[in-house]
This record gives structure tokens, sequence and C-alpha cells, in this order.
């Protein structure tokens, strides 16, 4: 999860701009917002300042670099053709939904504007990108590759049996506390999107994996620290931003490129469905509140869930 520092996303801005997004972290703060979504609004909105005033080719546009209230649909529209261009269509619906929660916020709350400059902006259209399902195996080979009983390795176990185990965030898995893992009940606690909190079951193997971890883990520094993870060295909490690295070098390792923890999220919701697990149970268990996350995630195996069932159906086969 990045670290929030404001001081550094609004270097360089106007005094306004600056002005207008302390006062809407501080609102989105008091609102219980989780960092990464502050982080990522604020960033899109920056972003939008900084393209006025350096990349924008209207002449017009240095007013709108000193004050949002003087963005206008067309501003926003020239930004996302520079966003689709610049970095990817996924990136620029992305940016779209922030700025829409800015200027809304600064039409409401702030009261300084009367329309919000993308309340006729289309939503760029992005190819749906299918998230690639892990096989046991290739989950086999990475647990091969971290195993050991050196603190690192009883670490990198427990934290790949949690990803593979539960379908979590990267986030929720990262941030879990000491307090969150009850190995009496064989549960953990999650600190879900929305301040959503969920408990959870862990299988036999990751409870063991957590047991073995905690025990190396009491032997070192920083060991009453309240954050689950500690990092290899310094007695300092192991951050999001470390697990992804820690899971890139074992994958590589491991002969897998690009691996990255989301992709056991869409693999525990291919392998739900597959089981012909309930909708509504998956969505209480990875904290969804949307029905259109479980359609999303595990999409790039449906064609493999769509024949597993016509073999087990054997339409046509009895005639």
């Amino acid at each position: 999860m990045p670290l929030m520092d404001l001081e550094r996303l609004t270097d360089g801005l106007s005094t306004t701009w600056t002005g207008y997004l302390r006062d809407w972290d501080r609102s989105l703060r008091s609102g219980n917002y989780p960092e990464t979504t502050r982080y990522n609004y604020i960033l899109a909105s920056a972003q939008l300042a900084r393209y006025l005033a350096e990349h924008s080719p209207d002449s017009e546009a240095s007013a709108a670099a000193e004050d949002p209230a003087e963005v206008t649909k067309a501003r926003i529209e020239a930004f996302q053709s520079w966003m689709i261009e610049t970095r990817s269509a996924a990136t620029a619906v992305n940016k779209h939904k922030a700025l829409q929660q800015f200027f809304k916020w600064l039409m409401h709350d702030a009261a300084e504007i009367d329309r919000s400059p993308l309340e006729r902006v289309r939503l760029p259209k992005a190819p749906t990108k299918l998230v690639p399902v892990i096989d046991d195996a290739v989950t086999t080979q990475l647990l091969e590759a971290c195993k050991g009983k050196d603190f690192l390795s009883l670490r990198d176990e427990a934290i790949i049996r949690l990803f593979c185990n539960t379908g979590a965030r990267l986030s929720e898995v990262a941030n879990l506390t000491l307090d969150d893992v009850d190995l009496k009940t064989e549960s953990v606690v999650f600190h879900g999107k929305g301040a959503k909190v969920r408990r959870v079951r862990i299988g036999a193997r990751t409870a063991r994996a957590l047991s073995r971890y905690l025990r190396a883990r009491a032997k070192r520094k920083g060991a009453d620290m309240p954050a689950l993870w500690l990092a290899d060295r310094g007695g300092r909490p192991l951050n999001a931003n470390g697990v992804k690295i820690r899971l890139k070098r074992l994958g590589k390792v491991a002969g897998l490129a690009g691996l990255h923890a989301h992709q056991w999220r869409h693999t525990y919701a291919h392998q739900w469905k597959l089981a012909g697990g309930d909708t509504g149970d998956l969505m209480l268990l990875l904290g969804w509140s949307s029905d259109a996350m479980p359609r999303h995630y595990g999409a790039s195996a449906a064609a493999e869930r769509a024949q597993e069932i016509q073999v087990r159906m054997g339409i046509g086969d009895d005639v």
C-alpha cells in the first residue's frame, strides 16, 4: 500500500490546488477511507493539475492549472486522451473515477462549483483484462522455492499459504496483526475495503505454517510489535510493498514471471465456482458487496468451468 505523502503529491501545485487537496484529504480521512484509496484519489487530481500546467495544448489552461474550479469538460476529455496515449485506457478509467469523486466533493462539500466538469464526460472504454488463475502445481513450485527452517522461508511459506487458502487481497494479508490470528479456531480476521471486517477459516497446512512462523518470530528483534509480518532485518514490519516485492523475487526463482498476489484471489473464485460453491457465500468469504465481482473474478477460466459442467451433465451422451 502506498504511504500517503501529501507534501510530495502536491509538490509544485498552485496554492489553490494544494489547499483544496489538503481539505479533501481531511474529509476523506474523517470518512475513514483507506490510505490506498486516498492516495489514488489525490494522485489523480494532482496529475490533472500538472497536466494542465505542463502538457495541455490549450493556451488558456493556465487558469485551470491554478484553480480546479476553472476545469472544463473539454479539459477533462483532453486529460483522459493524454492518459490513454501515455499510460493506458485502464489507467484513464481509474483517473476518471477518482476525479469524479474530487469534483463531487468540490461541488457538494466545498460548494465551489455548481456543476462537475465530468457530468457529461464518457468513461473511457478499456479492454477487459483477464487475470490468469494459478495452477496448484505452480503454488507447489513456489512453496518449494521457500522450503527451509530459516526465518525467511517460514515467513514466506505462511504468506503464500494464506493467499492460496483464503483468496485475500494483498493489503489484507500484509496488514494482519498478531491479534488477527487465532490458531485455536484456525481462523484469521481480515480488514478489507470500506472498513469491512471478516473472519475466515484456514486449513490445517496454513495453520501449521503460521504456527511455525510465529515460533520463529518470537525470537526475532521486533517480536513485541503488533504487525504479524516482520522484515528479514532490522526488526521492522513487512509492509504490502515488501510482500509484493518478495513474491516477485520468489516467482523469478521458481521461473514464474509477473507473479502477483491477486492471481490467487482469481484462482480461489475459480476453484470455488468449479466445485459448485454458492455465489453468496463466496462474496462473504472474499469481502465483496457487489455481485459483479464474482462474474469478474476467475473469468479467465470460465471456459474450463463450462467444459467441466458439460462433461458432468453429459447432454446427448445417452441418445
